[in-house]
C-alpha cells in the first residue's frame, strides 16, 4: 500500500477541498499492470489537485476468500478496511477478465461488508470512480458497468465519468508512461470528480 499527503495552503475553499482522502483499489497480482498504472496516474492527479491519496494493489488486495462468518482478518484487510472508513472518495481499477471484474478485485470489495455496522454503512454517499482495463471495448465496457453497479449496492454515487481502456491500443510507452493523451485528460478529469461531487449529487463550490 503506497500513501502520500500534501501540504495545503491558499483560501479556505481550497484548504478544505485539499484535505480529501482518495482511496484507490484494483489493479492485478503482476506489478506494474495496465490497470494499476491507470489508478496510479489517477491518484496522482488527486494528488496535483491537493488530496490525499492511498493506494491498494498488487499484493496489498491478494487477501483471503472473504468469510462474513470467519471474524478473523489479515492485517492487509484491516489496514484496507480502515483507509475506506477514512476515505472521502474512492477509485476502483479492474482488469476485464472474461468481460468482467477479476475474482481479485471482487473479493477485496467484498471485504467491505465489515462496514455494514458502521455509522457510515458500506460508502454510503461518497463518490466511486471507476477504471476498467481489458484487451478490447466489450469486456472493458462490460467491467466498466458491472464496477458502477457495485458502487451502487454499497451505497457510493458514482462518478459521471467512468473510465475504460482498450489495452489493445498503444496507451503506454515501453518505461509504462502514459503516452495516449485522451486516456490521460480522462484519467485527470475522473481525479477531478472525486474531488468535486459531493454526496448531496452536487458540485463543491
Amino acid at each position: 500500500m503506497t500513501a502520500s499527503t500534501t501540504t495545503a495552503s491558499g483560501d479556505a475553499e481550497t484548504i478544505a477541498d485539499r484535505s480529501l482522502f482518495v482511496v484507490g483499489i484494483g489493479g492485478t497480482l503482476r506489478a506494474g499492470s495496465s490497470t494499476e498504472r491507470a489508478l496510479r496516474h489517477c491518484l496522482s492527479s488527486v494528488e496535483r489537485q491537493g488530496g490525499r491519496t492511498a493506494l491498494f494493489s498488487g499484493d496489498d488486495i491478494n487477501l483471503p476468500m472473504y468469510n462474513p462468518h470467519d471474524t478473523d482478518r489479515t492485517p492487509k484487510a484491516l489496514a484496507m478496511v480502515e483507509a475506506l472508513r477514512a476515505a472521502d472518495a474512492v477509485v476502483i481499477g479492474s482488469p476485464g477478465y472474461h468481460g468482467g471484474v477479476s475474482g481479485l478485485v471482487k473479493n477485496a470489495l467484498d471485504y467491505i461488508e465489515d462496514m455494514r455496522g458502521d455509522t457510515t454503512v458500506y460508502l454510503d454517499n461518497k463518490p466511486w470512480g471507476v477504471i476498467s482495463c481489458a484487451y478490447g471495448w466489450q469486456a472493458a465496457v462490460g467491467t466498466l458497468g458491472q464496477l458502477r453497479a457495485i458502487g451502487h449496492a454499497l451505497r457510493a454515487w458514482p462518478t459521471p465519468l467512468g473510465v475504460a481502456i482498450n489495452s489493445a491500443d498503444p496507451i503506454w510507452d515501453a518505461d509504462g508512461a502514459l503516452t495516449d493523451a485522451t486516456v490521460s485528460g480522462q484519467l485527470d478529469m475522473l481525479a477531478t470528480q472525486l474531488l468535486t461531487v459531493v454526496p448531496s449529487g452536487g458540485v463543491r463550490v
